[in-house]
């Protein structure tokens, strides 16, 4: 996908443990006005039918905004909703099943956690890679690289596929990673847990933005 096929710079992950008991929705919507232009809902732990209702109002309200939604690792969900993708990872079901079986996917993510990943085909049918985690961070445990600048630096130089980077990731860090070649930075506690969420989105949309100099 091409940087004007995917124009997103700063992308929220939710969790509603990091929200801190506030009402999810409302965080959310709170960062899209601060600056969140891609938004994943990602559910671990409930069922498809818990899962569909927490994302169908999520849908409506970030289509108000015409911000796209994103759902992790739940093909049904994601066409239920409808979502305008998914989101998914190694171990989860393989980018190249999911565009036979969900043809009108159209923001298809996939999180690369060995270089090797690059080149598969899996990544040539998504729309863009997820390195994570780019600093090690405690909301996910269960990764194998942890990236880094550099390591972004040289997948940047493996592959022109759109970039989001994630993990450890806040304003403090985030122009060094947007100069490593990151096109998006992807954060959880960052927005989530912050006292003000549209604040801290704005000032790392603002980071984000100047770093890419296009402020």
């Amino acid at each position: 996908m091409k940087a004007e096929e995917f124009p997103y710079r700063l992308y929220l992950v939710t969790d509603e443990a990091a929200c801190m008991g506030r009402d999810l929705l409302a965080v959310v919507e709170a960062a899209v006005k601060g600056g969140v232009d891609l938004v994943q809902l990602r559910e671990k732990y409930l069922s498809d039918d818990a899962f569909l209702a927490k994302a169908m109002p999520l849908k409506d309200m970030l289509d108000r905004y015409h911000v796209p939604l994103i759902i992790n690792d739940n093909l049904w969900v994601a066409e239920q909703c409808p979502a305008d993708g998914i989101h998914v990872g190694n171990a989860d079901l393989p980018p190249a099943v999911i565009r036979q079986q969900w043809p009108g996917c159209r923001l298809l993510g996939y999180s690369i956690e060995y270089e090797e990943q690059v080149q598969t085909e899996n990544a040539r049918v998504s729309d863009y890679l997820a390195l994570s985690p780019v600093f090690a961070t405690p909301t996910k445990r269960d990764t194998v690289t942890e990236w880094k600048p550099d390591g972004v630096r040289h997948i940047r130089s493996l592959t022109a596929k759109s970039l989001v980077a994630i993990g450890g990731l806040n304003s403090k860090n985030a122009a060094q990673v947007i100069g490593a070649g990151a096109d998006c930075l992807a954060v959880v506690s960052a927005i989530c847990s912050a006292k003000d969420p549209e604040a801290a989105a704005a000032e790392l949309r603002n980071e984000i933005e100047k770093a890419a100099g296009n402020w």
